[in-house]
């Protein structure tokens, strides 16, 4: 048999095991966070958003595009809903794949339930099946994948979204498999978009869902792909790393599903930064420190956070999200990285910039072979009166480790929804009845 049967024989496995309660509860949280952070995401990007709509004229339909108060055609709400759900870089994902889970198995998901009415527990089930297939093709492939250039929420995105919307959508295996060798060709996503001013990004994760789509759909239609999508000279593996041994790691990585693998993120940035900002936020809390008082900051981390991350040069909010240096200023002058820490306006605060050019941002061989283990940065700062300061943050906030309290994510909901401009009583009833899990995807959207 080969690998992609087989991954697919263990798939269908472990869908028919019951999940476990606790891992449902980790995936009903994950989707409140989606739909925040989507929400949110319509927000940030409104004005291009606007430009979008009167050029490209989507099709009115009967699925909802999350945050923007419209009922498109399926495929323009999934690519939309991708699009928004990645814009401020907020969404869920794991270190140990480098890749967020989240963003296309929901935009995907959601559209799909709500056009053929489907409940929110299986949509929940579905989902945590796309995040073990997503997760699992990662964490096989990475770091090599990353270092050929690919951004994983693309390329192993797809396989997930594809995979959960055949169970959404009981699929036979026949169509699964289908589903699977047409998503396997479809997968594509370039890291290049974190360089420089671009702003594409969320475009990855779009394009993703939208593939996904695409993949069960000329599954349905009886297509047929490769019998061994992921192997051979010409397969996924090959493809993606340069080589063709690669060792397909196994569902359950270390005992736990994937979705419970999975970090909610405090600081509206990077995951690459966050070491490195909560060292500063605390740094700062805890010597009372301004701009002014610093000389320079040196961070050492590991070193797949530094390339493309260490960037000084700040054109637009999207390169200041990924940026180390400017995420680390902002959280020792403001004592707090969200949303209005990376805003046009912050950029253009000469103070801020000035302690943007005090910071080096360093690889650490030691921070580098505990990764992903840990996601260590280690910041010491040198003061004008002569004082060196240093912490170290192995697991920064909302990490499996060190997760946000029930009200801490709570409160980030909510932060979200209010800048989405969601009333708090649409933004509780959502909360709500997504906790509740008696709903269909068509009740709770119509809140959104």
């Amino acid at each position: 048999m080969n690998r992609s049967s087989q991954l697919i024989e263990k798939i269908e496995a472990l869908q028919k095991q019951e999940i476990p309660k606790h891992v449902l509860e980790r995936a009903r949280q994950s989707l409140l966070d989606y739909l925040a952070v989507t929400s949110a995401g319509v927000k940030f990007q409104e004005e291009k958003l606007r430009k979008y709509m009167e050029f490209a004229l989507p099709e009115a339909g009967d699925c909802t595009a999350i945050g923007m108060g419209k009922k498109l055609a399926l495929k323009e709400a999934v690519f939309l809903n991708g699009l928004n759900g990645h814009a401020l870089d907020l969404d869920d994902g794991t270190n140990a794949g480098i890749i967020h889970l989240g963003s296309p198995i929901f935009s995907l998901l959601l559209p799909l339930a709500e056009r053929y009415d489907v409940g929110l527990d299986k949509v929940l089930e579905a989902a945590v099946i796309g995040y073990e297939t997503s997760f699992t093709m990662a964490v096989s492939i990475q770091p090599g994948h990353k270092a050929h250039g690919f951004h994983a929420t693309g390329t192993c995105g797809v396989l997930g979204a594809a995979i959960a919307a055949s169970y959404l959508l009981d699929f036979t295996k026949e169509e699964r498999f289908r589903a699977f060798a047409t998503a396997c060709v479809s997968a594509t996503g370039m890291l290049k978009v974190l360089d420089g001013d671009s702003e594409l990004k969320p475009y990855n994760v779009a394009k993703t869902a939208l593939l996904a789509l695409s993949s069960i759909q000329l599954a349905k239609a009886g297509f047929q792909g490769h019998n061994d999508p992921l192997g051979g000279e010409r397969g996924f593996f090959k493809m993606m790393t340069g080589q063709e041994d690669i060792e397909l790691k196994p569902l359950l990585l270390d005992g736990t599903y994937a979705i419970e693998k999975t970090y909610t993120k405090p600081y509206a940035s990077c995951r690459y930064t966050h070491p490195a900002v909560e060292a500063a936020i605390q740094l700062r809390n805890e010597n009372h420190l301004k701009a002014e008082d610093v000389q320079r900051i040196a961070i050492q981390t590991y070193a797949l956070a530094v390339y493309g991350h260490d960037h000084r040069e700040i054109p637009s909010s999207y390169s200041a999200k990924m940026s180390i240096p400017f995420a680390t200023a902002v959280g020792l002058i403001y004592g707090k990285a969200g949303l209005q820490e990376f805003a046009p306006e912050t950029i253009e605060n000469p103070e801020v910039m000035a302690l943007v050019e005090k910071i080096s941002v360093t690889a650490d061989p030691l921070f580098s072979s505990t990764f992903p283990e840990k996601q260590s940065a280690l910041l010491e700062i040198t003061t004008a009166d002569g004082r060196t300061l240093t912490r170290q943050v192995d697991f920064p906030k909302g990490e499996p480790e060190n997760p946000l309290s029930e009200d801490e994510f709570f409160n980030r909901y909510l932060g979200l929804m209010a800048y989405a401009g969601i009333n708090h009583g649409d933004a509780e009833a959502i909360f709500r009845m997504a906790a509740e899990g008696k709903d269909s995807i068509r009740s709770l959207m119509r809140f959104l």
